[in-house]
């Protein structure tokens, strides 16, 4: 099952140390999520991690950058959104509609289908779905390994995910709540966390 973790959606201080620490514990997909920053800022963050990693960096937003640092693809916040007029390469979208599961991924890598649980760092973010229809959608295929879940993911419920069938789990408040952005230094325990929910995602 992979495992994606998805940025904070604003940025701090030590966050490339962070990321690229992430990526030498074997982090092999994360995506690069600031809905409301500036390219340039973005453009800084990409520019203070090792190259090597770009390849397995999927970027929300400014798509342009995908090409310009040779990142692995972009994701379409929406199931219906196209990708910009000539983009060539990979594809990932979200969708939360079980009715649009279908079509949403054959025009995509992978989905990532939310609201899973409640999230972790949003309490206005409620589960969309009750449990009854996710094991009717696991049971009619609907849910396979193109599949991720997100929303509320944590080393509590991942297993849920992995028995329903989903192929990978996006983190984001789980693993962001074990560092304080506006004081700390030390992120040793975000990144021992990290390796529990690698381990718990198999």
């Amino acid at each position: 099952m992979k495992l994606v973790v998805m940025t904070r959606p604003t940025f701090f201080v030590e966050e490339d140390k962070i990321l690229a620490a992430l990526f030498n514990e074997g982090l092999d997909d994360l995506h690069l999520f600031k809905p409301e920053s500036s390219p340039i800022f973005l453009e800084r963050l990409l520019s203070l991690l090792p190259d090597d990693y770009y390849r397995r960096i999927t970027v929300h937003n400014h798509y342009y950058l995908k090409s310009e640092f040779g990142l692995g693809g972009i994701h379409l916040d929406h199931a219906e959104q196209e990708p910009p007029s000539g983009y060539k390469g990979n594809v990932s979208r979200s969708c939360a509609d079980l009715g649009l599961l279908k079509s949403t991924k054959k025009n995509s890598r992978y989905v990532f289908l939310h609201n899973i649980f409640d999230s972790l760092s949003d309490p206005g973010l409620r589960a969309t779905f009750p449990p009854q229809s996710l094991e009717e959608a696991s049971r009619q295929r609907l849910i396979d390994k193109h599949v991720y879940a997100l929303g509320g993911m944590s080393i509590d419920n991942i297993r849920i995910a992995k028995d329903l069938g989903f192929g990978g789990v996006v983190v984001c408040g789980d693993l962001w709540s074990r560092f304080d952005i506006h004081h700390g230094t030390d992120y040793k325990e975000l990144i021992q966390h990290f390796a529990k929910l690698r381990s718990a995602a198999g």
